[in-house]
């Protein structure tokens, strides 16, 4: 297991941050050690919680044109037909998985194809299980077009933790299933959107692994 590379400034922040907290106590207060011993275990404990967020662990993926794999680790929240109005304008199968801060945050594209749609929304902050986060967060949303001409939907969306968005694809690009394909930062959530043929293999409360595990299969 390595460390993802939208990991290094804000390790390096919280590295510098902890030890000028640590080096303040014992200039100020030189004679607490039970301040220090304190602080320096409870600083341990930050650091380690900041590093286990940016692991990137190695994924295997099988790669199947008719599998459509987890784009993230998590949890699946929703499972519906609902009428997605941003690209497709009409009814789509959602799947949404809600990441925790423990989870992996590595995006893994759910199926090979080229990038038709990709956009940023700048947005608001609300808890990522809320209703409303889908269409009034930050988010990114894009599609990727299959060979056979189906498409599939993914959106990143940020949580209340979450505060910045990574995505690394753009229109026109060519991208491989279980290839990264972006990064949200501490909390978050993906909502993916399928034809409604689509045989769903996920429940509610599964816990999927991403570029691992297939949610769905494409007819």
């Amino acid at each position: 297991m390595t460390l993802h590379k939208e990991g290094t400034g804000t390790i390096s922040l919280t590295i510098i941050g902890l030890l000028a907290a640590n080096a303040a106590l014992r200039y100020f207060l030189p004679e607490q050690e039970i301040l220090h011993t304190l602080l320096l275990i409870v600083s341990l404990f930050l650091f380690v919680i900041v590093v286990q967020f940016f692991r990137k662990p190695t994924r295997t993926t099988v790669k199947n044109p008719k599998h459509v794999i987890a784009p993230a680790d998590g949890k699946v929240v929703v499972i519906e037909e609902v009428v997605e109005t941003e690209y497709f304008k009409g009814p789509r199968r959602q799947v949404s998985i809600f990441m925790s801060p423990l989870n992996v945050h590595i995006n893994f594209n759910p199926i090979s194809g080229i990038v038709t749609y990709a956009k940023y929304h700048a947005g608001k902050y609300l808890v990522a299980w809320h209703p409303k986060s889908s269409t009034e967060n930050e988010r990114t949303t894009i599609v990727v077009k299959h060979h056979n001409g189906t498409e599939v939907l993914f959106r990143q969306i940020a949580g209340a933790l979450a505060r910045r968005i990574c995505w690394y694809v753009k229109e026109g690009q060519a991208v491989e299933q279980g290839s990264e394909f972006g990064f949200i930062k501490f909390g978050s959530r993906i909502d993916i959107f399928l034809p409604l043929d689509a045989k769903i293999l996920v429940n509610i409360d599964d816990k999927p692994v991403g570029g691992e595990t297939v949610i769905a299969e494409l007819m």
